[in-house]
């Protein structure tokens, strides 16, 4: 997979590398990604409810 950033997404990216010390780059982006990714599929799994009635 190959992923196109602009030069200043990638200053971005390499600020927050740098702020917080973090030297494998190709981790955090797929550690990042698949999070998001993760977090997103939790989200939208289907339930037998809505979460209205849920919190009832």
């Amino acid at each position: 997979m190959v992923c196109l950033m602009s030069e200043e997404e990638v200053r971005i990216v390499d600020c927050y590398l740098k702020k917080y010390k973090i030297t494998n780059k190709a981790r955090w982006l797929r550690e990042t990604v698949l999070t998001f990714i993760h977090q997103k599929m939790e989200e939208d799994y289907p339930t037998l409810f809505k979460e209205h009635d849920m919190r009832r």
